[in-house]
């Protein structure tokens, strides 16, 4: 079964908090995303396994520490996703980028695939999705879904605000996939939107309505 984690980081608790004020402007909300995205991934790949290697420093031979096992994978659901994708690979370079568009229809909040764009190598491949907001849960499971049509087989989710009601959809379409949040919120409303939230995500990244 799926498991949760939901970072306690003083950090990115003290930046999800101006990423939340509606009063916070375009320019300084994108750069707060990029920013907890990074600290998020610090803790994502804490458990990637490593591997002994041998280096000269300036004094001598030294036994040192690389990753090891499998090449990642970032896949941004388009187009609120993109955001959080820079502050993860100015930590994680070598990492490659997929991308999964979908929208949700505004009448039954279903999602709806547009643009899929994947790395040659999937199987080889652990993948972190990325989306701000994990609401409804139907954009996360089709992103998965899509991932796992095409091979994946190692897969996490990173968002950054998450309704109960959608991480247990998550959880129940794919019990394999881990899920990491810098905040659990309270419900979904009537519109399908987290409460309390921080709006639309996509909206206050891009400057649009």
């Amino acid at each position: 079964m799926s498991k949760v984690f939901v970072f306690d980081h003083p950090l990115i608790q003290h930046k999800l908090t101006y990423i939340r004020d509606k009063s916070t402007g375009t320019k300084e909300f994108r750069e707060l995303v990029d920013e907890v995205a990074a600290l998020m991934a610090f803790e994502i790949t804490r458990e990637l396994p490593l591997q002994e290697v041998t280096v000269e420093t300036p004094v001598g031979p030294a036994k040192s520490m690389t990753i090891a096992g499998k090449k990642l994978g970032l896949v941004p659901i388009l187009r609120a996703g993109l955001g959080m994708v820079d502050g993860i690979l100015r930590l994680i370079p070598a990492a490659k980028v997929g991308h999964v568009g979908l929208y949700r229809d505004p009448e039954t909040l279903q999602p709806v695939e547009y643009y899929v764009k994947l790395p040659a190598d999937v199987e080889e491949r652990e993948f972190i999705v990325i989306d701000p907001m994990l609401a409804t849960g139907g954009s996360a499971v089709e992103a998965i879904h899509s991932l796992k049509k095409r091979g994946a087989k190692t897969i996490k989710l990173m968002c950054l605000i998450a309704a109960p009601e959608g991480v247990e959809v998550v959880k129940e379409a794919h019990p394999d996939v881990d899920i990491y949040l810098a905040a659990l919120d309270e419900k979904l409303n009537e519109k399908g939107y987290i409460v309390p939230g921080l709006g639309d995500a996509g909206d206050r990244l891009f400057g649009t309505k």
